[in-house]
């Protein structure tokens, strides 16, 4: 092939944030930044630590569009030479760091990570179907809702075979009485199809306990406004974020709060200390109190037991209980984006949570063995 072809996606790069949901991430979701960073940054759990602390910023239209303008040139150049070289296959050979810049990836400088990372995001991309875009980072719902419905819509435009427009959303900003039924509404029809909503607990003492600035009637609230308006709903909870103190009221309210909502689906992130967060140090001076593997289970099980939705419960991420087998480590409860159909998969879920009851808890992976993972 001609290689200025492959220079020629040198060129281009545009922001990514850090994180996206796994469902959205390892899906190769087209990822597009509106904002940058936590408006928050208070949890003490998290503690904005995932953007090094770096302050809230609201990105203009014209640099989203400007982004949204790269990708479709990325997509374009990759194309062109997915006809030279018979098919994505040939192309994915030489999207590396050894191919781009003749170097190891761990040797790459900042302009070039990030021409890498949008390379390689586009192309993971179009390799899944090109179907998904994500929009980051912690809260787009935060946006004028006339300049987030903008983006959808010029997105939606560039992309016209995109099936799903996602992003995060805070409850509390879902809530709000200036985020009104109807411009959520609008937002969806342009295209925003689904939202990944942070609950973590349910509980009011807890929530006030990690500083999460949102009460279990504004989740409700923000939920239902969600659903209302035709939104697929993503709420994440947080097995063992209260510790040995709120393990009970944690289990019970959340499946209340969840049961009120009905969301579309239930995600499970086990909460394990994050360093340079409040809720580590606690924990490293001896005051906040970890479960251990089976009370963790115990209170999984505790929550299971009392949630009513017809939505599905997801365990997809690598922190969800594991236990060690003599080929290495095996998760308890699978770990596809769907999950378990409720109610009519909610005895399999229980009947695994009894199971994990029954291996012996040293096989387990604890939550203070994952702490570096975490980081």
């Amino acid at each position: 092939m001609n290689l200025s072809e492959l220079e020629k996606l040198k060129e281009y790069s545009f922001q990514i944030g850090p994180i996206r949901p796994p469902s959205e991430g390892a899906s190769h979701s087209l990822l597009i930044r509106t904002t940058c960073n936590c408006p928050w940054s208070l949890c003490k759990f998290c503690y904005g630590t995932f953007y090094n602390r770096e302050r809230f910023q609201l990105r203009s239209l014209e640099e989203i569009k400007k982004d949204i303008d790269t990708a479709k040139t990325i997509s374009q150049q990759i194309k062109v030479m997915a006809k030279r070289l018979g098919g994505l296959s040939g192309v994915g050979k030489l999207i590396e760091p050894s191919s781009l810049y003749n170097k190891d990836f761990k040797k790459l400088d900042q302009k070039e990570l990030k021409n890498f990372q949008s390379v390689k995001n586009v192309f993971d991309w179009l390799r899944s179907g090109a179907r998904s875009a994500f929009l980051q980072d912690a809260n787009s719902l935060i946006m004028r809702t006339a300049d987030l419905f903008e983006v959808v819509r010029y997105l939606k435009q560039t992309f016209p075979n995109l099936q799903r427009i996602t992003s995060y959303a805070r409850a509390k900003t879902l809530a709000q009485e200036t985020k009104t039924l109807e411009e959520l509404k609008k937002l969806h029809e342009a295209g925003l199809s689904r939202l990944h909503v942070g609950l973590e607990t349910g509980d009011n003492e807890l929530l006030k306990y990690v500083n999460k600035g949102v009460t279990s009637e504004e989740h409700v609230l923000a939920g239902r406004k969600a659903k209302e308006a035709g939104f697929e709903l993503s709420e994440y909870w947080m097995p063992g974020l209260g510790g040995k103190t709120f393990s009970e009221q944690h289990a019970l309210n959340t499946a209340r709060v969840l049961n009120a909502i009905n969301p579309d689906f239930v995600r499970s992130r086990r909460f394990v200390p994050r360093k340079a967060t409040p809720l580590f140090e606690e924990w490293k001076e001896g005051e906040f109190h970890l479960l251990s593997p089976h009370e963790e289970l115990r209170e999984i099980g505790m929550m299971i037991e009392n949630l009513d939705i017809t939505g599905r419960v997801c365990f997809d991420h690598f922190m969800n209980p594991a236990y060690k087998v003599e080929s290495g480590y095996v998760w308890l409860f699978k770990q596809d984006y769907d999950g378990y159909k409720f109610q009519e998969e909610k005895p399999t879920v229980i009947r695994l949570v009894e199971q994990g009851l029954d291996i012996d808890e040293s096989l387990f992976i604890r939550a203070e063995a994952l702490v570096k993972k975490s980081l």
